[in-house]
């Protein structure tokens, strides 16, 4: 029996690219790196582009209640219809002319 034992081949590679295959084992860890950082990028845009849409839609769904309000707004604020409150619920009365009174600002 002999003690020689049968060369690994991971240590037969890991010899090779650490003596003679510095620059490829450079490139491959530079592929990786850029590689993590695309996945990374990728996901970080498309969570973007959701929380986007999400707002998008948000404003949309507050613009179309705010016409909704500018809408109700005119029409509360229609003059017939303050005028008729004004007469029927509140028993008041356009004065006559002569008992108007003009304040004049300084």
């Amino acid at each position: 029996m002999t003690n020689q034992t049968t060369p690994s081949l991971v240590r037969a590679i890991w010899r090779d690219l650490t003596a003679i295959g510095k620059f490829p084992l450079l490139l491959l860890v530079l592929i990786f790196a850029t590689s993590i950082g695309v996945v990374l990028t990728t996901y970080q845009t498309r969570t973007q582009i959701t929380l986007r849409d999400g707002l998008l839609e948000n404003r949309e769904k507050l613009d179309s209640e705010w016409r909704n309000l500018i809408l109700e707004e005119n029409a509360l604020a229609e003059h017939t219809r303050v005028q008729r409150i004004a007469i029927k619920d509140l028993d008041m009365k356009r004065p006559d002319s002569d008992k108007e009174v003009i304040v004049n600002l300084k």
